[in-house]
C-alpha cells in the first residue's frame, strides 16, 4: 500500500520525460529479469512444461489485465493528477472484493457491507467535488477518471485470475510468468533508444518505479496467498492517504516536482471516506 502509494508521483514526473508504452515495457522488464534471476539461482522456476491448458488461459487472461490496466492507468494519470488518479482508482479494489465474494464465495459480514457502502459514498463524493474543482478542464478531467475507470476493472480482472493460479503455483512464479508475458505485449510499442538522454534523476525515477513493480506486486501476491481476496482490496483502499501525504511531503521539499492538487474540503471528505470504508470493510468480519 506504501509503495503503491507513492508510485504515481514518481510515474507523473517520468511521463514527462518518456512515453507511457516505453515506462511501462522497462518496469515489466526489469522486473522479469530480477525475478528470474531470483528464482533460478533459487531452483524456483515455474514448471511451465507441466502446465495445464486452463493454467494457460489464466495465465493469459492475468496477463492481458495488468497490461491493459498498466498503460490506461499511466494515461488517465497523464491527463489529472496524482491525488485524483489513487483516490479514483480505488474502484479496482472496490471490484476485487465483488470478485471475491461472487466468485471464490467470500462473506462479508453486515459490519463489512456497511464498510464498503461508505467506501462507495466516499468515491462518488470524491469524484463529484472535483468534478466542481476542475471546471475549467472538465473534459480532459473526464476523459481522465474514463481512462483509469477502465484500468481499474482490468485490474480487478488480474487480480482474480492471479489468485486462481494462486491454488497451483507460488506466487513469484506467477508474478514471472505474467512479467515476462507483459514485457513481450509491450516490446513492439516501447522505444528503447529514448532511454539514453535521461539524467541521473531520470534513471533514479524509472529504476524506483521499475522495482516498484517488482517489490509492490511480489508483496500483494503474497497476500493473496495469506488472505481472502476482499480484505486485501479492503487494505488497499487506504492507498489514497498515503498518495496525500506523499505529495504534500514532496511538495513542501520539491514544489515544482509535483503538480499543484485541487482538493476543497468535499474532496477530503470524499477521500475520508473512502480510508473509513476500508478499514471497515477489512476489519468488521475479524472476530
Amino acid at each position: 500500500m506504501v509503495l503503491w502509494g507513492v508510485l504515481p508521483l514518481a510515474l507523473k514526473y517520468v511521463l514527462g520525460l518518456l512515453d507511457a508504452a516505453t515506462i511501462t515495457w522497462f518496469r515489466f522488464l526489469f522486473s522479469a529479469v530480477v525475478l528470474a534471476a531470483l528464482l533460478w539461482r533459487s531452483g524456483a522456476l515455474p514448471p511451465v512444461r507441466s502446465f495445464r491448458r486452463g493454467t494457460w488461459w489464466l495465465l493469459a487472461a492475468a496477463t492481458l489485465g495488468l497490461a491493459v490496466n498498466y498503460i490506461s492507468y499511466l494515461v488517465g494519470l497523464d491527463w489529472t493528477t496524482p491525488a485524483n488518479s489513487q483516490v479514483l482508482i480505488q474502484l479496482a479494489p472496490l471490484l476485487l472484493a465483488l470478485g471475491g465474494i461472487f466468485v471464490f464465495g467470500e462473506e462479508f459480514t453486515r459490519l463489512q457491507w456497511l464498510g464498503f457502502g461508505v467506501l462507495v459514498s466516499g468515491l462518488a463524493l470524491f469524484s463529484w467535488s472535483q468534478l466542481s474543482a476542475l471546471a475549467a478542464t472538465l473534459d480532459t478531467y473526464v476523459a481522465g477518471v474514463g481512462m483509469i475507470a477502465f484500468a481499474a476493472v482490468t485490474w480487478a480482472g488480474y487480480g482474480l485470475a492471479q489468485k486462481q493460479l494462486l491454488r497451483d503455483l507460488s506466487s513469484p512464479a506467477v508474478m514471472l510468468l505474467i512479467y515476462t508475458g507483459c514485457t513481450v505485449c509491450f516490446a513492439p510499442f516501447s522505444a528503447p533508444a529514448t532511454l539514453a538522454p535521461l539524467g541521473t534523476l531520470g534513471w533514479l525515477v524509472l529504476l524506483f518505479c521499475a522495482a516498484n513493480t517488482l517489490v509492490g506486486y511480489g508483496a500483494f501476491a503474497a497476500a493473496l496467498e495469506h488472505w481472502e481476496a476482499s480484505r486485501v482490496s479492503a487494505v488497499l483502499s487506504v492507498t489514497p492517504l498515503a498518495t496525500l501525504a506523499f505529495a504534500t511531503l514532496a511538495r513542501l521539499w520539491i514544489p515544482e516536482s509535483v503538480p499543484a492538487e485541487q482538493l476543497s474540503l468535499l474532496s477530503f471528505a470524499g477521500a475520508g471516506l473512502v480510508v473509513l470504508g476500508s478499514l471497515t470493510t477489512s476489519l468488521g468480519g475479524r472476530d
